[in-house]
């Protein structure tokens, strides 16, 4: 079993509500129960998609997701919901959630205009420091999201590390940290006891 208890106090200290889940399953049924009757935006995440929690909040919710619907137009619409759920590039153990975009909806949609935004963190985005989350970040999350979208940049074609290339094909164009829940804005934190998403 994954010991968070380092990182969940320096989230608590940052002001993040955070809970803990030995299983994806139970985190989804966490999110299932936790959300009920509200509009609910999803970030392009490898994580939410392995939990799925998508049919499960589609139940009793009204869900946009750039997967599921035309891309362009829910993204838009997602960023006007009530909720918002994401995951994390990296997350180090003092409490800063790092995050890379291509688009720009999922990380600005974290910053800005929802009730409550969770986070859903895989054990495997786990860092042992800032340094370590925003690596993981650039170097092995961005480059997996890249080959898996067939794109021809470098970290794609060689899967191993950022070359900070000027490729129009390019996924990382943006990176964002959080040092804490941003203003007017409800942050949660779920982690969750197995490696989920990229």
């Amino acid at each position: 079993m994954t010991d968070f208890t380092k990182v969940q106090q320096a989230l608590e200290r940052r002001g993040y509500t955070v809970r803990t889940f030995a299983a994806a399953a139970e985190a989804a049924a966490y999110l299932d129960g936790a959300i009920d009757g509200k509009t609910v935006g999803f970030g392009g995440s490898a994580t939410l998609d392995a939990l799925g929690v998508y049919d499960k909040l589609a139940a009793h919710n009204t869900v946009i997701w750039h997967w599921k619907q035309e891309a362009n137009a829910a993204r838009k619409a997602a960023m006007q919901t009530q909720v918002y759920l994401s995951s994390a590039n990296g997350l180090a153990e003092s409490g800063e959630i790092v995050n890379i975009d291509g688009t720009g909806n999922r990380v600005s949609a974290t910053l800005f205009g929802h009730e409550k935004v969770y986070f859903v963190i895989g054990r495997n985005k786990l860092a042992p420091t800032y340094e370590a989350a925003v690596y993981r970040a650039r170097n092995v999350a961005a480059p997996q999201r890249a080959r898996q979208l067939g794109k021809k940049t470098p970290c794609a074609v060689k899967a191993d590390r950022c070359y900070d290339c000027r490729s129009p094909e390019r996924v990382c164009r943006a990176l964002v940290t959080l040092w804490g829940p941003m203003l007017g804005m409800e942050t949660e934190v779920l982690l969750v006891d197995e490696d989920l998403g990229l």
